[in-house]
Parts: C-alpha cells; sequence; structure tokens
C-alpha cells in the first residue's frame, strides 16, 4: 500500500522525536555557532526554525531573538521541542505543525529563518523555498544547512542509496550546484557558503532513525562493494561510520 511521502515522514520521524531531541549529531556545530551569531548580530524580531526536528536551531537562535517559531511536519517533533523549550527555560520559543511547502504565516512575517537537515526530507524543494522566500521579510536573512551529494556521480549514487535504506522518506542529498540554482530560482541572494565534514556514527546513525537489521546490512554491504574512490571520500571505517559533506548557505 503506498502513502504520500509527507505521511511517510511523518511515520518516520514521530516515534523518533525524543531521540533527535537528544541526539549529538544534531545538538553541536559549527553551523549551529554561525546561525546563533547571525541571530545575536541581527537581533530579529521573529525568526523561524523552519524542519525544526530536534529543536537546535530554534534553540540558537533563541538566545538572539525576541520570538522563535519551530515549524515541523510532524506533530511529535514540535511536541518534544516544545517540552525541551520548556525543561530549558526558553519561554520566546513556539512551535507550529506545518508542511514546508504550505506555510502557515503571512507574508514578511519573519526577519530571520533557518533551516537545518531538513530539506533532503521534502517533497516539494521548489515550493519549500518559495514559501521560505514568503514568509521572510525582504531585507531579512535566512541560512539553509544540510548534507550535500559529492560532485562524483559514483560518491552521489553511494550516499543516496546508503540514506535511503537507512531512512525511506529520504529524497535526496542535493549537490552544490543544485542548491545555487534552486535558491535563485526562489528569489534567494547566496552571500556566504562555508562547507564542511561531518562524521557519522554507524551504530548511532542506525539506531536513530530504527533501521531495520535487513537494511542495515545492506548498507553495510554496499559499504563493502564500494570502491576505493568512494570508500576513500567517505573515510568509511571498519565499523561502518562514515564522514559526510555538509554546506551552509546564508542568503538574502
Amino acid at each position: 500500500m503506498t502513502q504520500h511521502h509527507n505521511h511517510l515522514v511523518q511515520n518516520q520521524f514521530g516515534p523518533r522525536a525524543n531521540a533527535y531531541v537528544a541526539s549529538s549529531a544534531h545538538a553541536s556545530g559549527a553551523d549551529l555557532q554561525r546561525i546563533a551569531a547571525i541571530a545575536a548580530a541581527m537581533a530579529p524580531i521573529h525568526s523561524l526554525d523552519l524542519g525544526c526536528g530536534g529543536g537546535h536551531v530554534a534553540f540558537s537562535l533563541a538566545a538572539g531573538s525576541a520570538r522563535v517559531t519551530a515549524s515541523d511536519l510532524s506533530p511529535e517533533m514540535t511536541i518534544a521541542v516544545a517540552a525541551e523549550a520548556e525543561r530549558r527555560g526558553l519561554i520566546n520559543i513556539e512551535t507550529c505543525c506545518a508542511s514546508s511547502a504550505t506555510l502557515p504565516f503571512g507574508d514578511g512575517t519573519f526577519d530571520m529563518l533557518a533551516c537545518r537537515f531538513s530539506v533532503h526530507h521534502w517533497h516539494d524543494v521548489p515550493a519549500g523555498l518559495k514559501e521560505a522566500r514568503r514568509v521572510l521579510r525582504k531585507s531579512g536573512v535566512a541560512v539553509f544547512a544540510d548534507v550535500i551529494a559529492p560532485p562524483r556521480a559514483a560518491a552521489d549514487t553511494h550516499l543516496q542509496a546508503v540514506e535511503l535504506l537507512r531512512d525511506p522518506s529520504h529524497v535526496r542529498d542535493y549537490s552544490e550546484l543544485e542548491w545555487q540554482a534552486m535558491l535563485a530560482e526562489a528569489g534567494f541572494a547566496i552571500t556566504a557558503i562555508t562547507k564542511g565534514r561531518l562524521r557519522m556514527d554507524f551504530a548511532d546513525w542506525i539506531a536513530r532513525m530504527s533501521t531495520t537489521p535487513d537494511r542495515a546490512a545492506a548498507v553495510r554491504t554496499l559499504q563493502g562493494l564500494a570502491s576505493s574512490e568512494v570508500a576513500s571520500h567517505f573515510a568509511i571505517e571498519p565499523d561502518g561510520s562514515f564522514t559526510i559533506d555538509t554546506i551552509l548557505i546564508e542568503v538574502v
């Protein structure tokens, strides 16, 4: 039986909301520090964490923003984020359950928008980016951070394959050139790009998504069959841990 992609995402992430709130891989990083620094410099009246997941962007925005909205497709995610914000005493964070393609906010609602590790799950990226542009005021700033596909086709294919085996709601890790084209089409102008590398601990990566043993084994099989060039690019380790490419794009 088939299901709409949004339902697939909800089914994947809803039961794992608390795991993403607690995820050390998502709770730290230079990208979060940069987002917090931009918010501190701008002092936005209202910021949006789009596709908030475990809420780590919202938590980073909170110190510099008068008000933060954390929006996600999964109701369970927004509930978990609200509970964690309350636990941390972050009274300026509110939550909203919504699809990125149909945001329930008026034009120009937000001074700043940040979206991290979310776009590769979106069913309709052009619609989501256009919505992001619509709800951001004309002089506002947006930051998009995500995993990116390597330029070499073999490495790109390997990445998408292991991502999909781990998580059937995965759509695509886009390349830097694809990101540039999509953002331009949505009406954004890029002001800065920062690239990085992020090590994924295999056991934690698999457990966080409750990947079934057969699919985890299939990932390990693909890793074992990878060419030396692909294995080197991802720095595949004996236990299956590997390193991915990331990007942080600042736009106006």
